[in-house]
């Protein structure tokens, strides 16, 4: 399988945004941010510390399959960073679409908390944390990386992994 597309997975906080512009920047790949796609009701919701359930979350992943789906059959590679944190979500992005590849970016609780204590005008709070862990189902079909790391060395594990 060629990858054409790359899925930065993890829970809130673990860099998925910033491994994904960083890997998308030097592949000349374009780059999405799944939280760009939520309905303005989800935002509220967890803005106001409310978990999203299934759901909410039913037509912002049929909106991310579709840009997956569309940007492959226009030849337009891409990294899309979401949070796609159960097996059944990575299963719908990944559905009929060839030539994704999950990137698992794994960090211990204490890791993920501390960086989210310094980072504003997130709406995911650092409370919130805990359910993303206790949501989290771990792929077994992914490239993961361990995201103590720096950022230009998980961006280069990630490009010299050969498997594109």
């Amino acid at each position: 399988m060629k990858v054409r597309f790359f899925i930065v997975m993890g829970v809130s906080g673990c860099g998925k945004t910033s491994v994904g512009k960083s890997l998308a920047d030097s592949l000349g790949w374009d780059f999405y941010d799944a939280d760009d796609f939520h309905p303005s009701a989800n935002v509220a919701k967890m803005e106001n510390g409310v978990p999203l359930d299934d759901s909410d979350r039913a037509p912002w992943l049929a909106a991310l399959h579709e840009l997956i789906s569309s940007s492959l059959k226009a030849d337009r590679p891409g990294v899309l960073a979401c949070s796609a944190l159960k097996e059944r979500y990575r299963q719908q992005l990944m559905d009929g679409n060839e030539g994704v590849q999950i990137v698992y970016l794994k960090g211990s609780y204490e890791l993920i908390s501390s960086r989210m204590e310094k980072r504003t005008e997130h709406y995911m709070k650092p409370y919130m944390l805990k359910s993303q862990f206790d949501a989290l189902e771990e792929p077994t079909n992914s490239l993961t990386m361990d995201i103590s790391m720096p950022l230009s060395e998980i961006v280069r594990e990630i490009i010299s992994s050969k498997i594109f």
